[in-house]
């Protein structure tokens, strides 16, 4: 793989005050009301849904919090109307952005979404401009210090089980599939009671952009917090190498 580890990034979001914890639970809101209007509320027979309750988990909501948010979707199906919207674009130096959106007001986060370019001394693009460098992936993060399989036990469980890739990093350990095998991955990960720091469908660079200047990080940095701040805001992808940030 790239060799650029999201191990650190992620122990940086997990350990963010509550305000930041608050966003998270926002985002993962709306995913578990989106998954329970497409699939039901019925975890056993929704595996979107399954895959969000395990993101949930992952980010220590409380089951009580995720429990109400699928009874509250599964009442209240009708009210439920959130579009899932992308946005692509550059930031500075030609950063290649991807931003994934649910929201319920489409011209309120087009219209924040590009404040936040702009202000970021990035632009946005047309669909298609930048996604064509990037893979769509399923990618599960382990932290070592939690799992208690050496690499290769932990790699031969992940390949049979339908990964397509796996990576020792410093840290961590990270796996690779298809975004149509993630879930099988996932949950044969999961039954074997393999920890996972993080588990998702992301989109991952094929190429890397370095920033070396002082004005173009504190602008990417702009861009990113502002992206983070919006609660409409699910995701956010680019190919800053961040590694020497």
């Amino acid at each position: 793989m790239s060799g650029h580890s999201k191990f650190a990034n992620i122990k940086h979001k997990k350990e963010k005050n509550d305000a930041a914890k608050g966003k998270i639970f926002t985002v993962i809101g709306r995913e578990i009301a989106v998954a329970v209007k497409e699939g039901g509320a019925d975890p056993a027979n929704n595996s979107r849904l399954r895959d969000v309750i395990a993101k949930a988990k992952a980010n220590n909501m409380p089951n009580d919090t995720i429990d109400r948010g699928i009874k509250k979707a599964a009442g209240d199906a009708n009210s439920v109307n959130y579009e899932e919207l992308t946005y692509e674009g550059y930031g500075p130096n030609g950063v290649a952005v991807i931003v994934t959106a649910l929201t319920d007001n489409k011209n309120r986060t087009a219209a924040n979404v590009r404040s936040a370019f702009t202000k970021g001394g990035g632009n946005i693009g047309t669909q298609g401009s930048v996604s064509f460098m990037f893979d769509k992936k399923g990618q599960i993060i382990i932290d070592k210090e939690e799992c208690e399989l050496d690499a290769d036990t932990l790699m031969m469980e992940a390949l049979d089980a339908g990964a397509e890739d796996f990576a020792e990093e410093e840290d961590s350990y990270e796996i690779i599939t298809s975004p149509e095998d993630f879930s099988a991955v996932r949950e044969a990960l999961e039954a074997k009671n393999i920890p996972m720091l993080e588990a998702e469908v992301t989109m991952i660079p094929q190429t890397w952009v370095e920033l070396t200047d002082d004005e173009s990080i504190k602008k990417m940095n702009r861009l990113l917090d502002l992206l983070d701040a919006d609660d409409d805001v699910q995701a956010t992808y680019h190919n800053w190498d961040t590694d020497e940030r």
